[in-house]
């Protein structure tokens, strides 16, 4: 359950309360440390905003049911991608690989044999997101993976406000008038993917299910969304969710 401090519906100006209050309610010092950076106040203009481009490939869309199995974290701003800072991990997980999940991101039985346990990565992974806004591509996997992995391993919950750039395409090609005209003339509705989005701002396509490539790919299609649509003054409350 989300705390009093943030409303499931309409959270926009509560991430800073809501991270500031856990920071004084969680006792792992690695979720003290990481909710006391807090988040910048939802009027920050997003180019002056530090951010974190996660992704994480999974056995599996449940995050109850399935495992991290990698995880790919790329500091960047608006005007820069800082790959030098990039982090990258494979990690060991709970349950056996299936054949579908090795088809899928290609990660295989030798690898995890040698990969860390998630609870070894937590720390250093929490470490490079503190104080920076974490941007994904469908926030309905890193979020609550990462705060099942929480609770699992740190036995607190792990909420934390992202930019989600599928989010920023369903705006534009799946909710506005523009995307009704097509769906009442019955036109396929448009392909938010992430490589498919990318296509659509000319940016050049890497191998997908690679979580650190997929990181760098929401990184710089983001930057490419705000380049396109937005501008640099736009609020990280406009944004986030």
């Amino acid at each position: 359950m989300l705390s009093h401090h943030l409303s499931p519906t309409r959270a926009l100006p509560s991430w800073p309360a809501y991270l500031a209050a856990r920071a004084g309610e969680v006792s792992p010092p690695e979720l003290v440390s990481y909710f006391a950076a807090g988040c910048p106040a939802p009027d920050t203009p997003i180019g002056e905003v530090s951010l974190v481009a996660l992704d994480l490939e999974t056995t599996g869309l449940d995050a109850r049911r399935h495992d991290i199995v990698s995880i790919g974290l790329v500091p960047f701003t608006l005007g820069r991608i800082r790959w030098a800072e990039r982090r990258y991990w494979v990690v060991r997980p709970i349950r056996p690989l299936s054949s579908e999940s090795i088809t899928f991101h290609r990660i295989t039985h030798s690898e995890i044999a040698e990969a860390p346990d998630l609870s070894t990565v937590l720390p250093e992974l929490l470490e490079v997101m503190a104080g920076r806004l974490a941007v994904v591509h469908f926030r309905h996997i890193e979020r609550p993976f990462l705060d099942e992995a929480a609770r699992s391993h740190l036995r607190e919950g792990l909420r934390f406000p992202v930019i989600d750039t599928m989010s920023l395409e369903a705006r534009r090609y799946r909710l506005s008038l523009w995307a009704r005209f097509r769906r009442w003339m019955r036109r396929p509705p448009v392909s938010i993917r992430l490589s498919d989005s990318r296509a659509r701002y000319g940016l050049p396509a890497y191998q997908g299910h690679h979580a650190l490539l997929d990181a760098l790919a929401t990184a710089e299609l983001l930057q490419a969304q705000i380049a396109t649509h937005y501008r640099s003054q736009v609020t990280i409350g406009e944004l986030w969710s």
